[in-house]
């Protein structure tokens, strides 16, 4: 995958955390913050009728740069919002997420593909140009690297942006995944450790 002055193959980074889900895996390795979570055969399921990010977040941070790498889908009859979040932090006084990258699927209202940063969103980048399935079950890789944010579906670039006030990974590192307003499910859910080249391309002249 080309991303602007850097390549990368997600599926050839390492993985630091690989465990099916399971109603262990979810008590031991993550936390509940809100709306109604289970699994259900291998399948982290997230409920959430309020206009809120109800979160379930890792309890292991990860500092470093990293990759989601997941598969997933809405649950119909619900159509919109397939949600994560990474290099994030969760405020215990306000029970809501503080700062992190978070990319999503058919969000923001309209149905886009976008990634944001939390909590002032003053970084904002999305897009209606995807043809987004309610139940179709995608091959989800998004992630950063210092700052430069990338969201892949079903192998293919979807999106990227470069915050020029990168989130520093060594003091937040948890992941999550999040229910707004909607039902979905979670599957194959790994977090990579994001390994890149520099990629300086140049145009050969074609006249």
């Amino acid at each position: 995958m080309d991303l602007l002055s850097k390549q990368i193959n997600p599926n050839e980074c390492p993985v630091i955390y690989d465990r099916p889900f399971s109603k262990e895996s979810l008590e031991e390795d993550f936390e509940i913050c809100g709306g109604n979570w289970y699994v259900e055969d291998g399948w982290l399921i997230g409920e959430n009728r309020e206009n809120c990010a109800a979160m379930v977040i890792s309890r292991k941070q990860y500092n470093e740069n990293v990759i989601l790498d997941f598969k997933a889908s809405t649950i119909p009859p619900c159509t919109h919002d397939i949600n994560v979040m990474w290099n994030g932090n969760w405020n215990r006084e306000t029970n809501y997420r503080d700062i992190a990258y978070v990319s999503g699927l058919q969000g923001w209202w309209v149905g886009k593909v976008g990634i944001e940063k939390s909590p002032e969103y003053k970084l904002n980048v999305a897009t209606p140009l995807f043809d987004f399935e309610p139940g179709k079950v995608y091959h989800i890789q998004c992630g950063s690297i210092n700052g430069h944010c990338f969201t892949m579906v079903d192998g293919k670039l979807l999106l990227e942006v470069t915050d020029p006030d990168p989130i520093d990974f060594t003091k937040y590192g948890l992941v999550g995944f999040e229910a707004y307003c909607t039902k979905v499910r979670f599957t194959d859910f790994k977090v990579r450790r994001a390994v890149w080249t520099e990629n300086k391309l140049r145009y050969t002249p074609e006249f």
